[in-house]
């Protein structure tokens, strides 16, 4: 550390402070002047010697509602390598979208192996959350807006379904099958995707018909079943939504077997944006709902509630725009 200092014109404090994440007391030239001066002489932290010295663990916890489909496995990747860089160890934990699993994560008791905690939020609400008495950092992600005290980073699905649906629409479509629909006011990941493409037929004037909303589970056989059923009871469409691209790659398979031309006939988009759906044939459209931002805010609050816990700071939502991703399975627009 004096070597850092004095090749970078600094104290040992100073160093020691942008090390540790006291940043907030170092000039933002300073700052980058440091970790320049750190980077070339190769420094390396003892990060065992500082999580003893500061009383923490270097290791973050995430719990999802499972491993697969492969949404939840691509997020903790990106955590992972994000937590990494400051030092942090990621531990992946399953709740099973169980209201009781995903209390029992933030129990104190569980909470003290962890410097802060990342908890997708399926089937606890706002209420639940609010007995909590915690003090370690809590992050929640899911699919709806939770009203707590924690940051919050949220999927655009409302706005991202409509995008996809009327993207559909403007390639042509008028029968768009939605695979995993689920209406109603709930505010799960279905309905509210459910809402977006309720909303994008109603801005076009075009109805909503009702054997068209294929409820299934997410999962590359569903959408593979779900196809079929439609094909089967000789269901007209001249495109399918998936509510994820899992469902949406189970549906491409099931139209090669049924005969139908993608995208000539049927035109195919998913939700999720997974690495999967570059190599499909043909590759799929999907939307995008801002992957890679959503992990950095992710890390991002959890670490700025560690390195400081600020005191009344209210708790921040974070909520990035979602974008279509056009590949070979849609026509275009």
């Amino acid at each position: 550390m004096t070597d850092v200092a004095r090749r970078a014109g600094v104290s040992t404090m100073t160093v020691s402070n942008v090390i540790n994440g006291r940043s907030q007391r170092v000039s933002e030239p300073t700052k980058r002047r440091v970790l320049a001066t750190i980077a070339e002489l190769g420094y390396q932290v003892n990060m065992t010697a500082r999580n003893l010295r500061m009383g923490r663990t270097g290791v973050v916890g995430l719990a999802v509602p499972a491993f697969a489909p492969g949404y939840y496995s691509q997020l903790a990747d990106r955590l992972a390598e994000r937590f990494d860089a400051h030092g942090l160890r990621l531990v992946v934990e399953r709740t099973g979208a169980s209201r009781t699993a995903e209390l029992d994560a933030l129990t104190a008791a569980r909470l003290s192996s962890y410097d802060g905690f990342v908890l997708s939020v399926v089937a606890g609400d706002a209420a639940d959350l609010e007995k909590l008495s915690i003090d370690t950092p809590v992050v929640l992600i899911g699919e709806r807006a939770v009203p707590a005290r924690f940051d919050h980073v949220l999927m655009s699905n409302v706005a991202g379904a409509r995008m996809a649906t009327e993207f559909l629409i403007r390639s042509g479509a008028r029968r768009i099958a939605l695979l995993g629909g689920a209406p109603g006011g709930e505010e799960s990941m279905p309905q509210l995707r459910t809402r977006g493409y309720q909303g994008a037929h109603e801005s076009a004037g075009l109805a909503v018909a009702d054997e068209l909303i294929v409820r299934c589970e997410f999962a590359a056989d569903d959408g593979y079943a779900a196809t079929w059923g439609l094909v089967d009871r000789g269901i007209g469409f001249d495109a399918i939504f998936a509510l994820t691209d899992s469902a949406a790659i189970g549906a491409l398979r099931a139209l090669a077997e049924a005969g139908r031309r993608v995208p000539q006939e049927v035109q195919v988009v998913g939700f999720d944006n997974l690495d999967d759906g570059r190599f499909t044939v043909p590759s799929l459209t999907s939307v995008e709902p801002g992957n890679a931002e959503m992990a950095e805010a992710i890390c991002t609050l959890l670490v700025e509630r560690i390195e400081s816990r600020p005191a009344g700071v209210p708790a921040r939502v974070v909520m990035p725009a979602a974008r279509i991703v056009e590949r070979e399975s849609t026509r275009g627009t």
